[in-house]
């Protein structure tokens, strides 16, 4: 099988194949083909781990400089409600799950009115009126995209399996770490006090 080389990951490259943050979906759409590596013989594209690795790193610099409690961190998906819930409590970030209420960020009257300086969306199609309402007010996305997602009003792709639920507990395990380092809460070659298992959804 033919395996991606890629040298300084973020995480030893068996556990990123092991929880499958480069597999995709059978479709991609236009936006996304940049990121993508190869398609399989089964017909899922496989997303490339160079590519994810370079916007955590992104992301996370990004991230480090805003008002944490300020960022809004949405997943409407089940599997991605733990992780969410983690990464909001190491970071300090506020978490949005489940439904999103229409208005939360333009409507002053409403009693959980809230101005974020940045959004993180788990799938910014099943978050899609998240993300419509943060570019409404000029606010910054940073999405998790898997193969079949759109760029739409996402200023930060970070190309990665969105939906399972080992690779999505990976995903913010990983950005949580990086934006701890950025802000030198953690040394360089640390570690969160919380360990991937920990972020992952139970069944």
């Amino acid at each position: 099988m033919e395996v991606q080389k890629i040298e300084n990951l973020l995480l030893p490259q068996e556990i990123l194949l092991s929880s499958g943050v480069h597999i995709g979906t059978r479709f991609h759409t236009r936006d996304m083909a940049p990121y993508i590596y190869k398609v399989r013989p089964d017909g899922l594209f496989v997303l490339d781990m160079e590519k994810m690795n370079e916007r955590i790193k992104i992301a996370s610099r990004f991230l480090s400089r805003l008002e944490l409690s300020k960022v809004i961190v949405a997943s409407s998906k089940r599997y991605g409600r733990t992780p969410v819930t983690k990464f909001c409590e190491l970071v300090g970030a506020a978490p949005q799950l489940g439904r999103f209420t229409s208005g939360t960020f333009t409507n002053p009257n409403y009693s959980g009115y809230f101005e974020p300086v940045a959004v993180i969306v788990t799938d910014p199609l099943a978050d899609e009126q998240i993300v419509k309402e943060a570019a409404q007010i000029g606010v910054p996305v940073v999405a998790f995209c898997s193969t079949d997602n759109s760029s739409s009003n996402v200023d930060l792709i970070i190309p990665m399996n969105n939906k399972g639920r080992r690779a999505l507990a990976v995903a913010y395990w990983l950005l949580a770490r990086e934006i701890k380092r950025e802000k030198k809460e953690l040394p360089p070659d640390g570690d969160l006090s919380l360990t991937i298992d920990d972020f992952e959804t139970a069944l």
